[in-house]
């Protein structure tokens, strides 16, 4: 069983994913800024990672990548986009993109909905769920999708569309070594300035460790 995974900047990998993806003898494909219409033959399942750039921005590559994820969508194959990832996805589903309110940058409280609660992926998740954000952009919501999470500057924090396809702005793929390493990066360090307080790599690493476990593991079941 093999999942392709978009990477948009080597800082943005597939972090704890890839320990899921390991404990369910996954294997995964590693693309690059795609310059051709990536092929989903033997794929199992599409992970589409975060960038610092906007679905917005003028990039060869970005059309590439939303037929991909509408391929997925039409072919029933199980999609998972995180930050970036995600607002890709929501563009792909026919919904707008754009500059959110306010930057979130560091860990926040999430709040999940209703429709969480009883979601393959986040059922029985703690509420509130101290998560990892590093964005400025937010989406509306694909029509149809349910809405999963929101935040107290940021509504649409996850959503589900049909039964397999998952955006999520928040980044619980992060491990205390990737955050570090962000910190360290003269461009993410500019916008780390924004943050409301210093960042610690490991204030919040245990929980959001145990969460991302959860919600990785069943993801990997959601693979055919």
């Amino acid at each position: 069983m093999q999942v392709l995974a978009f990477r948009h900047t080597p800082l943005e990998g597939t972090g704890s994913i890839a320990a899921a993806l390991a404990r369910h003898n996954v294997a995964c494909r590693i693309v690059d800024l795609p310059t051709e219409p990536p092929g989903l033959t033997d794929v199992s399942g599409l992970i589409v990672m975060g960038g610092p750039m906007s679905v917005n921005d003028d990039l060869p590559w970005i059309p590439y990548e939303i037929a991909a994820i509408q391929a997925a969508h039409e072919r029933g194959i199980p999609v998972l986009g995180i930050c970036l990832g995600a607002q890709l996805v929501a563009r792909a589903l026919g919904a707008l993109v754009y500059p959110n309110g306010e930057k979130e940058i560091g860990w926040f409280r999430l709040r999940w909905t209703d429709a969480a609660r009883a979601d393959t992926l986040f059922r029985g998740l703690p509420d509130p769920q101290v998560v990892f954000q590093w964005h400025g952009e937010t989406f509306d919501l694909p029509p149809g999708a349910q809405h999963l999470a929101y935040s107290e500057v940021c509504r649409n924090q996850a959503f589900r569309a049909g039964g397999n396809i998952y955006g999520i702005q928040f980044h619980l793929e992060v491990t205390p070594g990737m955050i570090a390493e962000w910190l360290r990066q003269d461009a993410a360090c500019g916008d780390a300035r924004e943050a409301f307080a210093p960042i610690d790599p490991e204030a919040h690493a245990t929980a959001l460790a145990d969460a991302a476990a959860t919600v990785f593991d069943r993801w990997c079941g959601l693979l055919r």
